[in-house]
């Protein structure tokens, strides 16, 4: 069962937990199934690739792999970690920083 992702494609993040504690990067994607996010030069892999028609030599490719959500956490415009909350405002749900109480 997949839970509430409080984080979206485009939000710039920060990892809390794991052996990239600390990178930052925007988020390309997010799987709400595997509650997994990919996140832009964070979390790389070197990928061995055969040689094809489109790629003839083959070799080594580097790209990022899904993070769990649970290790990310939403930066503000000041560069600091928060957590999301919900507010109505003018009949339309936002997301908020609970920081700094500003709509993101």
């Amino acid at each position: 069962m997949a839970t509430k992702i409080k984080i979206k494609k485009g939000d710039t993040v920060r990892v809390i937990a794991g052996s990239e504690k600390g990178s930052e990067g925007t988020v390309v994607s997010i799987s709400r199934e595997k509650n997994r996010a990919i996140v832009e030069g964070v979390n790389l892999i070197k990928k061995h690739n055969k040689p094809n028609a489109q790629n003839p030599q083959g070799g080594i490719t580097e790209k990022e792999a899904p993070i769990h959500i649970s290790n990310l956490s939403l930066l503000t415009s000041d560069g600091k970690t928060t957590r999301v909350g919900y507010r109505v405002e003018d009949g339309s749900k936002v997301r908020v920083a609970k920081k700094t109480d500003e709509v993101i």
